[in-house]
């Protein structure tokens, strides 16, 4: 588990530094996510699914309403 975490802190750190946006980071951090439900048994899948299906304006959107509050 704790390897998992460093691969993702990793890829999250280098897209970073290479001047992508945040969107981009969003987009890679969604990507390594659905790559772990598909690793996940099919009972369990659909539910993991279900919460990918914010896409990145949504996110913004709800980030900016929760950090002006």
């Amino acid at each position: 588990m704790n390897t998992k975490l460093v691969i993702i802190t990793l890829a999250v750190v280098l897209v970073a530094v290479s001047g992508c946006s945040n969107k981009a980071i969003y987009q890679n951090l969604q990507l390594n996510k659905k790559q772990e439900c598909r690793r996940l048994p099919v009972t369990e899948y659909d539910e993991c699914m279900r919460g990918m299906e914010q896409s990145y304006e949504e996110y913004e959107r709800q980030r900016k309403q929760t950090t002006n509050q």
